[in-house]
């Protein structure tokens, strides 16, 4: 058990074989700040995450709080305030929006904009994991992401319908580094820039522009974390190196998406280790995934509009 004031090692470690590239695992226990709030950022990933302590406080727009010991979460455009009494402590789950049919069973668009219950989304074994989770309190890392793996292992669809090829291929290249019009993009799979506009927002929740913001400051927020420990952050470097105009073109971007300027980010949630990799595409999350992502190279095949 951890001491007031300490940050218990984090845990890491890839899921079972026929989970990787679907999802990822970051373990956090963190404990001794003083209470306050935590950012949680907008991100082209889903999130789940289960509890071993004291459950997720969020906050909402109306000052009320809603309390979770497992949650699971979609894509979503503003930060959501975590409010804490100084420990958080859980299992944080990278989830691919082109992964959510397999292991939810429904698209990532149901889930857009929200946090819900676990086990409004997996039922039994969303409870079953949220009460194997929690029983872990005086237990290793091991034996959580055990739990996580046997649970997720039975969810899994394998044979799941995934989206139209269009969909997935649009996806991919949106959320890349460099930038492509969506005009373009229509072009190359063969469809409108409405027709496409429509079926990615039925799949995902967000418009195809909306989807390229939120990977490309995804990218800048993890490289300024990245820096931190360095010294100096270097801003205008990672504006530029991701394709924002200037230093002040990213720290708008921070203030609209983060709520906060990078450094005060950087101070409030990095240093104090509220912040960490879960997220990370290099912990287990690639750009392709699994058996429901086209692998194919090039123009995708285009389907009837």
């Amino acid at each position: 058990m951890g001491q007031a004031g300490e940050v218990v090692p984090s845990g890491f470690r890839a899921p079972a074989p026929p989970l990787r590239g679907l999802v990822s695992y970051h373990g956090y226990d963190v404990r001794g700040l003083a209470p306050g709030r935590h950012r949680g950022l907008p991100s082209p990933y889903l999130t789940l995450v289960v509890t071993f302590g004291p459950g997720l406080q969020i906050e909402r727009p109306d000052g009320g709080r809603d309390r979770f010991a497992a949650c699971v979460g979609g894509l979503h455009e503003v930060p959501e305030r975590i409010v804490h009494d100084g420990r958080q402590s859980g299992v944080h789950l990278t989830v691919h929006p082109l992964a959510a049919r397999a292991l939810f069973g429904l698209p990532a668009a149901a889930l857009a904009t929200v946090t819900v219950e676990a086990a409004d989304v997996l039922g039994t074994a969303g409870r079953e994991l949220t009460a194997r989770i929690a029983d872990t309190e005086d237990a290793g890392w091991d034996a959580r992401f055990a739990a996580l793996d046997d649970v997720l292992l039975r969810l899994l669809h394998r044979d799941a319908p995934g989206p139209a090829a269009e969909v997935r291929h649009a996806w991919r290249v949106l959320t890349s580094p460099g930038h492509v019009g969506v005009g373009a993009l229509a072009h190359d799979v063969g469809w409108s820039g409405d027709h496409l506009g429509r079926r990615f927002r039925a799949e995902f929740g967000v418009g195809p522009k909306v989807a390229a913001r939120m990977a490309r400051f995804d990218r800048a927020r993890r490289d300024v974390a990245g820096r931190a420990g360095g010294g100096a952050l270097a801003l205008a470097d990672v504006a530029a190196t991701h394709g924002y105009a200037d230093q002040a073109h990213l720290a708008r971007e921070f203030r609209s998406l983060a709520g906060c300027s990078p450094s005060r980010w950087v101070a409030e949630e990095v240093r104090t280790g509220l912040t960490g990799g879960g997220d990370d595409p290099d912990a287990g999350l690639g750009r392709d995934v699994g058996s429901v992502q086209d692998r194919r190279p090039g123009r995708p095949p285009s389907s009837a509009a």
